[in-house]
């Protein structure tokens, strides 16, 4: 019974070594990004250096209701989350923010007696003043504003926008003509 104890045992050893050498190896494949990419203001224009694209800016308020809805509806929708990724630098600016931000050699600052609870420079000047939320803002890889869009979308017409802006058709073509198309 020994005799064959020891040769059995090296046959298993070696059958279990012989078919792991011959299989295949898997495929690792990276998982979806199931949310959108939200990037810091620094973060964006550090990555504009290196590879650069558009930047969607979501100007927003803690107080603002329809932003709210925003992030727990619209921004979840994973047909607004693949546009944005693909086209976009998703960026939060909170209009009332207290820190400083530095663009375009420019260090924009926070102004506490403007309006009833203060306002950024940056968000001010994004939106020509026009102080509504939420309101987006985009740029184009160059950092120039291509777009200010205010109030709330839901999301269909969230994809509409972003693949409007994403897909360089305003440049041959009205957004009321391209949303007639879709």
């Amino acid at each position: 019974m020994k005799k064959y104890i020891l040769p059995l045992v090296f046959g298993g050893v070696l059958l279990v070594a012989l078919t792991s050498a011959f299989r295949t190896p898997e495929r690792v494949v990276p998982p979806a990004t199931d949310t959108i990419e939200w990037i810091t203001w620094s973060e964006a224009m550090r990555r504009m250096d290196t590879a650069p694209k558009k930047i969607f800016i979501d100007v927003y308020t803690d107080w603002c209701g329809w932003c709210k809805k925003m992030d727990a509806a619209t921004f979840l929708d994973p047909g607004v989350v693949a546009v944005m990724n693909e086209h976009f630098y998703a960026v939060k600016l909170d209009a009332e923010q207290k820190e400083d931000i530095l663009f375009d050699n420019h260090t924009f600052k926070y102004i506490a007696d403007a309006g009833r609870r203060g306002v950024h420079e940056l968000a001010y000047a994004l939106l020509d003043g026009q102080m509504s939320y939420p309101s987006f803002v985009y740029l184009d890889a160059a950092k120039q504003r291509i777009s200010i869009s205010p109030g709330y979308k839901d999301e269909s017409m969230m994809q509409v926008e972003l693949r409007f802006i994403g897909g360089e058709h305003f440049k041959t073509q009205t957004f009321e003509d391209f949303k007639a198309k879709q």
